[in-house]
């Protein structure tokens, strides 16, 4: 619940969903919070003047220990936290991404597990509502070709 009262800050992440066909099934990457139940996107926050898309890309490839090529924006989603004495207005910004190397078993601390799951797998275990919408929309841009 968001708290009344207290000074409200934006703040701002870039991610990304990225994705793979293999035969008639298509996976997406997600990750396990470490020492949570909790299964998310990668994403986090920009460095000094970096751009969403660098941001994002930054992101995923060093949570995931993937290499990422963008393949389209997929928009953004955003949510009200509780943090250090404010209420956070966050949005995050996706991009539709492909792996171009890498190993998900090289992922940064952040994760206990990052891996490939099948589409509807994903829907089923990311924990928050706007990613599982995001994961939706990457699947409608998949199916139609992208």
């Amino acid at each position: 619940m968001v708290r009344r009262g207290l000074p409200v800050r934006d703040a701002e992440s870039a991610g990304g969903v990225v994705y793979r066909v293999e035969g008639d099934r298509t996976e997406v990457v997600i990750c396990k919070v470490a020492g949570r139940d909790t299964w998310a996107l990668p994403k986090g926050t920009p460095e000094d003047g970096e751009s969403r898309l660098s941001t994002a890309i930054r992101e995923v490839q060093e949570e995931t220990g993937l290499a990422v090529e963008p393949v389209a924006e997929l928009g953004s989603i955003d949510y009200w936290f509780v943090g250090d004495g404010h209420r956070v207005h966050k949005i995050v910004y996706f991009w539709l991404m492909t792996a171009a190397g890498g190993c998900t078993a090289d992922h940064d601390s952040e994760f206990d597990v990052v891996e490939w799951v099948p589409l509807d797998q994903a829907l089923q275990r990311l924990s928050y509502k706007g990613e599982r919408e995001v994961v939706s929309l990457a699947a409608g841009r998949i199916a139609s070709g992208v």
